[in-house]
């Protein structure tokens, strides 16, 4: 309970949880300077609001060196802890975990009502953001429904229309999945492909969706997607 509300204290600064979502969307280490910019604000601010997100476990520092002499500088980059925050005390990872292997035990039946359910929630998931829509989209507005909600589903997604191979390229740059997959990546990660295939189905009459990275079996960030078209 005292490291929950040491993090929810240090979260209640908008500027502080803006500087943690960029870190989750991008992936990428930064330095203070690179804060700094990206939110006007002086690089002191920056270390602070830094400093506060490494003290709760959310970010972790490394001294990196320039290259071009002089001092090492600090970078920061996320961190692979876990902070979940639940009121009174839940623990559902437990509860993911005894699923999964129940079905896992189970064998092929198992794995293929873990698929058909991913598929439905994931169609479940894009219909909620249709709501109040009219059916006239455009792919553009597809794709911007896409990005709403696998937002909000914590995927952090970048998209791509290609227009030459009438297809869509994504990235997903957080995976709400991440710990679940840590110990059963295959089975994880295709329900969760399938997930995403149930979203795209309700926006596009037929895809044929294809991984081409993967974050468990490339050592990678983030894991990508294309997805064509084949009837819009």
């Amino acid at each position: 309970m005292e490291n929950t509300l040491k993090v929810t204290n240090v979260m209640s600064d908008p500027t502080r949880f803006y500087i943690y979502q960029y870190l989750v969307e991008n992936h990428q280490d930064v330095s203070v300077v690179d804060i700094g910019n990206t939110f006007d604000i002086h690089p002191n601010v920056a270390r602070l609001h830094l400093s506060k997100l490494e003290e709760v476990g959310l970010v972790t520092s490394y001294l990196k060196k320039t290259g071009k002499g002089g001092r090492p500088g600090r970078r920061y980059q996320l961190s692979n802890e876990v902070i979940e925050l639940n009121f009174p005390a839940r623990d559902y990872k437990i509860l993911s975990s005894i699923a999964l292997e129940a079905l896992m035990d189970l064998g092929d039946p198992g794995k293929k009502a873990l698929y058909e359910t991913g598929k439905k929630y994931g169609k479940e998931a894009m219909r909620k953001s249709l709501n109040h829509l009219g059916e006239q989209l455009t792919i553009q507005d597809k794709i911007k429904l896409l990005e709403n909600a696998s937002r909000i589903l914590g995927m952090y997604p970048d998209f791509e229309y290609e227009s030459n191979t009438n297809s869509i390229s994504f990235s997903i740059n957080n995976c709400p999945f991440k710990e679940m997959a840590t110990n059963n990546h295959k089975m994880v990660c295709e329900m969760h492909r399938i997930f995403i295939k149930g979203m795209f189905e309700v926006l596009f009459t037929s895809i044929d969706l294809i991984e081409k990275q993967n974050m468990f079996v490339n050592k990678c960030s983030n894991c990508a997607y294309t997805a064509k078209l084949l009837i819009v």
